[in-house]
């Protein structure tokens, strides 16, 4: 047995850890397909490049694991039973669960690996891949002038060269628009030839310009408008400096973010929510005793007070109120206690509405944190409900490679994934619960993964379209 198991073992890991970062790279062509026009023309080096996709392969770890597990098992079982190694395996009284008991054993220490991955290493990536991305988003274009268009790389400047030389840091027919002043393109520089050249500290980028001419309208005279007088100065050499220390790459510690909930472990979700949970209590006390406060009744003081804010509104409208309590007052205060009303009514009115936001924004934030606390253990389960689909439905099908299988693992996961990101924004909305938005996707497959293990195990042919005509046929004639 234990040659078997180790046998079996071997054709399950190599095809595991295969399939696993075959997965991972597919996610992370996506992710860089996304974000494609925030990573070119920049200038980030292979250090950056190299930690924003190693970070962000980690956080697809979730996604791509149950997925190796549940092709993996498939194509294990599937090329035994293709070269009936399952056969003879059964023939000398080996049964399914015995066989599968090196791999169930294998998946439930992924599954524990997972739930540890998901509270110690998922969080602390997930808060470096989105800090560093977010820096990546904010950098400039890298600084290349290009020829015959203006560049506006730099603040407070435009710039136009005619033609480029050969060696990318000579330019001609140059021209650079001042607008450091805000005030329109008073300062113009022209020169027939420049070069370009770095400073030493690497922040600055120096400018020589031959044989040009420098422009400047003088504004502060009042005709200005009239006789448009402006300054020439010609030059055989100058030097202008640009920073452009906003092109460097700053990481920054992402402490903006540590506090979100998909950067928390267990102990730090619990504490969260609580927390939540208590502030949310406290606003709602606190908002109904200032209510209580405000429904009062006015006071003639009060009502006197206001007679000067409406003298605009139209007297006729005191028709519609017919109070008895009104006829103790002038026409005109009963007027000025009509539109008090009315506008005490609709600043209540706003006043709720916004209050109603306020809370039902912190009851979903509570909800996803609550999300994010039941996907730490949601990871885990889908890692050995996948394997109990994966497995049997492998030694059922009797097809290994990578066709059948991996269109079978595909259909299986696409269904999950849907099913669980439409239930979850269900969960998060409001309209069920959230243990029952993360883990509807784990009970619906969960009678899928008892159905084909128990068929496995007692050899049902459930891939035979004659055991399925002489099922229909006796349902039918039972009807009948």
């Amino acid at each position: 047995m234990k040659k078997l198991y180790t046998y079996i073992l071997r054709s399950f890991i190599g095809t595991f850890f295969f399939t696993f970062f075959i997965a991972v790279f597919i996610l992370l062509m996506q992710f860089l397909w996304c974000y494609l026009d925030d990573l070119v023309g920049k200038g980030l080096g292979f250090e950056v490049l190299g930690k924003l996709m190693f970070y962000t392969s980690i956080t697809f770890v979730p996604m791509a694991l149950p997925l190796a597990i549940l092709l993996s098992s498939l194509m294990c079982f599937g090329n035994m039973g293709e070269f009936y190694e399952l056969v003879a395996m059964k023939a000398s009284g080996i049964s399914v669960w015995k066989i599968m008991r090196p791999l169930l054993i294998f998946s439930i220490v992924m599954s524990i690996v997972a739930f540890i991955f998901s509270n110690n290493v998922l969080p602390v990536a997930t808060l470096k891949s989105k800090t560093l991305l977010s820096d990546v988003r904010k950098q400039k274009m890298s600084f290349d002038i290009p020829e015959g268009m203006f560049y506006k790389g730099i603040d407070g400047y435009t710039i136009r060269a005619g033609k480029k030389g050969a060696d990318g840091n000579t330019l001609y027919d140059l021209m650079i628009y001042d607008h450091t002043e805000y005030k329109g393109n008073i300062k113009v520089t022209t020169a027939d030839s420049a070069t370009m050249a770095l400073s030493p500290n690497m922040s600055e980028i120096v400018f020589t310009l031959y044989s040009g001419t420098n422009y400047n309208e003088v504004i502060d005279d009042k005709e200005y408008k009239v006789r448009r007088p402006f300054e020439k100065m010609s030059f055989e050499r100058q030097y202008i400096s640009f920073d452009i220390s906003d092109f460097n790459m700053n990481e920054s510690d992402g402490s903006n973010i540590k506090g979100h909930q998909s950067m928390l472990n267990i102990s730090q979700l619990f504490t969260a929510i609580d927390s939540l949970n208590i502030n949310a209590d406290e606003r709602r006390s606190s908002y109904k005793n200032s209510f209580k406060h405000k429904m009062q009744h006015l006071s003639t003081k009060d009502v006197a007070s206001s007679n000067d804010k409406s003298k605009k509104a139209q007297l006729d409208t005191i028709t519609v109120f017919k109070w008895p309590l009104l006829d103790n007052f002038e026409e005109k205060e009963q007027q000025s206690i009509v539109n008090m009303s009315i506008s005490s009514t609709k600043n209540q009115i706003d006043n709720i509405e916004l209050n109603i936001r306020d809370f039902e924004r912190q009851e979903t934030n509570i909800r996803k944190h609550e999300q994010v606390l039941h996907e730490k253990f949601s990871l885990s389960i889908a890692c050995l409900l996948f394997f109990f689909i994966g497995a049997p439905l492998g030694a059922i099908i009797r097809k290994g490679g990578f066709g059948l299988p991996i269109v079978i693992s595909v259909i299986f996961f696409v269904i999950y994934y849907i099913i669980t990101i439409t239930s979850q924004r269900i969960a998060i909305a409001g309209d069920i619960p959230v243990f029952l938005g993360v883990w509807l996707s784990s009970i619906i497959i969960l009678p899928v993964g008892i159905f084909l293990t128990t068929k496995a195990t007692t050899d049902s042919s459930i891939l035979d379209s004659e055991s399925w005509k002489k099922f229909f046929g006796k349902l039918f004639k039972k009807r009948k």
